[in-house]
């Protein structure tokens, strides 16, 4: 096992600018997901660790090792793709076994391997079948398993759930949860879906346009989110944001300058009296998804927001709503630099 570091790694295909200058420490043994929006660099940050992209400038090291210019496979490294990549004519079995075989490790060594990668996955039983009689979730075990029996230093997984349905992409995420675990290997996750961040990560990095917005745990991001854009993208539903004119005069107290913007998070929020009300608004759409409603509402002046309730009976669509919310768990940002106001 190892950790990683990044330093001033950067990336541009000619005068296009993709990645402009990270910094990262990933600790051994460490979960860490990249995220953010399409197009910020998660996934061509990922290529770069892996060896499969050339970087324009920086150093990446993997132990203590510096391996900008060492070949993926010397890397120690091993990486699970969005798509299997399995090959259709070989058994599961073969499929594992194709890389060590390439590398001429002995067979018994291959078929130790082998066979304890498909406990781990618990994909014994499949090892004869050819990917054709597979499943999406089995597919995407036997990919995991091919990285597996190379006992890589650092795993990488390049959206490895976007390609299952709902249901699978639980199951399998609860899988990866428990393969690290069990083997506490470095591994680097990339992904654009928040709630596989918040649920995999030690650590979580978002990033935008080819940046990092900010690095630390799921509930550093939740709670003390750096700027605009992490507290948006971080939660689900997503952060809501007010300015002076949506607000009440308690509102604006708890604003406490016109040049701010305040962040409530849709679960802290509810219909209360009208002297504990930070705005009015009319609920426009109401979701009921069983455990909660999404409750979609306006303000006089258009700011449409979010509020997750368990209260069933407390809203009505189109009759206006006091809207209030803990002050302890409110944000303040500045409008301009959208950065995070400490209270």
């Amino acid at each position: 096992m190892a950790g990683l570091t990044l330093r001033n790694v950067a990336k541009s295909y000619g005068a296009t600018e993709v990645i402009e200058s990270i910094d990262l420490d990933i600790d051994d043994g460490e979960f860490v997901v990249f995220v953010g929006p399409s197009g910020c660099g998660k996934s061509t940050l990922l290529r770069m660790i892996a060896g499969l992209e050339e970087i324009s400038g920086g150093e990446i090291s993997i132990g203590d090792e510096i391996v900008n210019d060492v070949a993926p496979a010397k890397r120690g490294v091993a990486m699970v793709f969005q798509t299997y990549a399995l090959y259709p004519h070989m058994s599961v079995y073969k499929n594992m076994a194709f890389g060590l075989k390439q590398a001429k490790m002995p067979a018994d060594q291959i078929d130790e391997r082998v066979k304890a990668a498909a406990e781990i996955l618990d994909i014994t039983p499949l090892l004869e079948r050819t990917p054709r009689a597979l499943s999406g979730g089995q597919r995407q075990r036997v990919a995991i398993g091919r990285a597996i029996v190379r006992e890589p230093d650092v795993f990488l997984f390049d959206e490895p759930l976007s390609n299952l349905d709902a249901a699978l992409r639980v199951q399998t995420r609860i899988e990866i949860a428990r393969l690290h675990e069990r083997l506490g290997t470095t591994m680097i996750y990339v992904t654009h879906d928040q709630v596989e961040a918040m649920t995999l990560a030690d650590k979580i990095v978002v990033l935008r346009s080819g940046n990092v917005e900010q690095v630390g745990s799921p509930i550093e991001l939740y709670e003390t989110p750096r700027n605009m854009f992490v507290a948006q993208f971080i939660g689900s539903p997503k952060m809501n944001f007010f300015g002076p004119d949506d607000l009440s005069e308690k509102g604006h107290a708890l604003l406490g300058n016109p040049d701010f913007v305040l962040g409530l998070r849709p679960e802290h929020m509810a219909k209360v009296s009208e002297k504990d009300a930070l705005l009015t608004a009319v609920p426009n759409l109401i979701e009921n998804l069983g455990e909660y409603a999404l409750v979609h509402c306006t303000t006089p002046k258009g700011t449409e927001f979010i509020v997750k309730t368990t209260d069933f009976t407390a809203f009505e669509k189109s009759v206006p709503a006091n809207i209030g919310a803990d002050p302890e768990r409110a944000h303040l940002f500045d409008a301009k630099t959208e950065l995070r106001i400490e209270r």
